[in-house]
């Protein structure tokens, strides 16, 4: 405990699954934390739940405007901020015979543009400090590619590259940028049909660990690169997939669309 005893740490998309686990973590470790999300009835009650070490405000990650009020609101209450966690993201199925580019500006704008904004509003507060960390979440599909999830793909690699790049640019001021791949994880995004967990082992039963992850495994992984601990490590990619990216897996999940993933 207390891994994070005096730091200040910013979870997007924390009112639910992998955001609501790692704000609940970092909050045990010692963190003060800010919550954002879109969702604002579940991420109030987080918050409440987590207690005075927490605060919620709703943030569209996609708005520059939202980032800047949401930034200035963590540091007139926290003082400070030394960890970002870009979790925020939306998934997006479809054949690309199907794509329609109105949906680029969402998955986008939540997937790549959104962290390339929470790093622009948080930068300035770091190099002040000479320190922090920036953690994206990207995926198992941001290390390779995937059937059916052509747009959600292209934004987890550009989240990828957004962090090599955000890695160069920062780490002269003592800022720390790395990203986080997770494979299946068991929230309300990754099991969308709502199947018991019997299921949802056996529709991952190929995947070396024969098992979905569960949403702390992915707080943990955040955990560490936040911590003093990741104190040399920057530009990498820590794949959370229970072997997944280590070769070929395709899962289908029981009612999943033909030819797409679950």
């Amino acid at each position: 405990m207390g891994r994070l005893s005096g730091k200040v740490a910013i979870v997007t998309g924390a009112a639910r699954g992998m955001g609501e686990a790692t704000a609940r973590l970092f909050a045990a470790e010692g963190a003060k934390v800010a919550l954002g999300d879109v969702m604002v009835k579940e991420g109030e009650a987080v918050a409440k739940d987590i207690g005075d070490a927490a605060f919620f405000q709703k943030l569209d990650v996609s708005s520059d405007e939202n980032w800047a009020s949401f930034v200035a609101a963590v540091v007139d209450k926290f003082g400070t901020i030394d960890a970002l966690i870009n979790n925020a993201g939306l998934v997006h199925f479809t054949p690309i015979e199907h794509f329609n580019p109105d949906d680029a500006k969402s998955i986008l704008g939540v997937n790549t543009v959104g962290p390339m904004l929470g790093a622009k509003h948080v930068a300035p507060i770091m190099k002040k400090a000479g320190k922090g960390s920036i953690v994206n979440i990207s995926s198992v599909d941001g290390l390779r590619g995937c059937n059916g999830l052509t747009l959600y793909t292209a934004s987890k690699w550009a989240l990828r590259g957004l962090t090599k790049s955000l890695a160069y640019e920062l780490g002269t001021s003592g800022i720390r940028v790395n990203s986080v791949h997770p494979g299946g994880v068991d929230t309300p995004m990754g099991n969308a049909r709502g199947l018991p967990p019997d299921q949802l082992n056996m529709a991952f039963r190929r995947v070396p660990l024969q098992r979905i992850g569960q949403p702390e495994e992915i707080a943990n992984a955040s955990l560490f690169l936040a911590t003093d601990e990741a104190s040399y490590i920057s530009g990498a990619e820590l794949a959370v997939d229970g072997g997944w990216g280590a070769g070929y897996f395709q899962p289908v999940l029981p009612g999943a669309p033909e030819g797409l993933p679950p």
